[in-house]
């Protein structure tokens, strides 16, 4: 029995580690039929090492999501190793150390608007970038942290995450007429390295110890990256602009 994503082409940003949501749905893409190709930076080297770890050997391309230069040769790139695309995967945040760990209030514009432009303009950027690829439709996915609340510790990554989730819904808008689903998972913390740059990481990840209906997992990034892969698939053929959530349902649970 074929997979899900058989004959399918997928590019993923944001394998950083093995504990990455990217990484396990570059893992899961693979395992279900996909021809991926992985963007990294600043470490490209870091992500080819990892990528050895998965089912089948990628191509890995180094892109800076806020280097127009780097977005204008992505499709010639891309297009050389798989030819076109059906997906895209956007794993990609960013915020200054200033902008985190409770420094909301004193956190200069400079710093909220580096994390705006990485964590939540680059969605557009990178999607319209890979747009040529796409002549036959497909699914852009990204990855948010659930924007509707104030997080401890979170700060600007707050209202950057709000920014993705309604550029998501925007860019389902304007790009539904190509067949262009865009929809983001709303995933609970996980262990990442992106985690490990928030200050006090563990006060935001206590929340779930004692609010979440199911039992939630910080070592355990796949349901989350088996979310990305069935938004990816042909199984949600008229889904487009909504967030998944993928929390243990903390997200239904006022105390």
């Amino acid at each position: 029995m074929s997979g899900i994503l058989e004959g399918k082409r997928v590019l993923i940003t944001g394998v950083l580690m093995e504990s990455s949501i990217a990484f396990h749905a570059a893992k899961l893409a693979q395992e279900q039929g996909a021809e991926i190709i992985l963007t990294a930076f600043p470490r490209p080297t870091l992500t080819e090492r990892i990528a050895k770890k998965l089912p089948k050997p990628t191509k890995v391309i180094e892109l800076d999501v806020s280097n127009d230069e780097h977005l204008a040769r992505l499709a010639d790139l891309v297009a050389e190793e798989l030819g076109g695309l059906d997906g895209v995967v956007h794993s990609i945040g960013f915020a200054p150390q200033d902008a985190l760990g409770g420094n909301f209030l004193n956190t200069p514009f400079e710093s909220v608007a580096t994390a705006m432009h990485v964590s939540a303009f680059s969605l557009k950027s990178l999607t319209m970038a890979c747009l040529p690829l796409m002549q036959n439709g497909g699914s852009v996915v990204g990855l948010t942290f659930d924007a509707q609340y104030a997080w401890p510790q979170y700060d600007w990554m707050g209202p950057a995450k709000a920014a993705l989730e309604a550029t998501s819904r925007y860019m389902a808008r304007d790009l539904g007429k190509q067949n262009i689903r865009c929809n983001l998972i709303s995933a609970g913390p996980i262990g990442s390295m992106a985690a490990k740059s928030i200050p006090g990481f563990s006060d935001l990840a206590a929340v779930w110890d004692s609010r979440s209906p199911l039992e939630w997992d910080l070592k355990d990034p796949e349901p989350a990256g088996r979310g990305i892969v069935a938004l990816l698939s042909d199984w949600f053929p008229k889904t487009t602009g909504e967030i998944i959530h993928v929390d243990g349902g903390l997200h239904a649970i006022g105390a």
